[in-house]
């Protein structure tokens, strides 16, 4: 009997987990203005002041291709659309996360912040104005530093763009 209890208490915590995390959400459509049916996303500017190679076009093309995928807006590089994703890299900073017993440090944390600002062109307002931020820590024992990091990096760009997205295509 004790067994059978066990395994009910295991199966009712580990199931709403499994449930939770086997789920997927969209949010396409879901505050998106009808009128606006195409987006414009200018190359993304890298105000951080940082020597981080091409920082912002790998932004705007990671932007891209998630709204790209996500279809609620096409996403167009005509004079005329429908509404406008400005933004510019404001900080990339790199710093110590973790440090070992031995006083080493062990791990870094990339953290970026982006200003976004998205546009009605149509209605000709601002729909919102908005700051976000993203990190990704990196371990610095590694014998390919730079890989590593660059991965870190790639991580941030994606968890920012997976921001802007939603902020968008849901308002929240």
């Amino acid at each position: 009997m004790a067994y059978n209890r066990k395994i009910l208490i295991i199966v009712l915590f580990t199931m709403p987990a499994l449930i939770i995390t086997s789920c997927s959400y969209s949010f396409t459509g879901a505050s998106v203005p009808p009128h606006l049916q195409t987006i414009s996303i200018p190359t993304i500017e890298d105000r951080s002041g940082k020597a981080e190679p091409d920082l912002g076009e790998r932004l705007t093309t990671v932007l891209i291709e998630k709204f790209t995928h996500d279809n609620t807006l096409k996403v167009v590089n005509s004079s005329n659309p429908d509404c406008i994703l400005e933004a510019a890299i404001t900080s990339l900073t790199d710093q110590l996360s973790v440090v070992s017993g031995n006083e080493t440090a062990t791990t870094q944390r990339i953290t970026i912040n982006v200003k976004v600002v998205y546009r009605d062109l149509i209605k000709k307002k601002k729909i919102f104005e908005r700051n976000f931020s993203q990190y990704s820590d990196y371990e610095t024992d590694s014998a390919d530093l730079i890989t590593v990091r660059n991965n870190a990096i790639e991580r941030v760009l994606d968890f920012i763009a997976d921001d802007i997205l939603l902020a968008v295509v849901s308002n929240w």
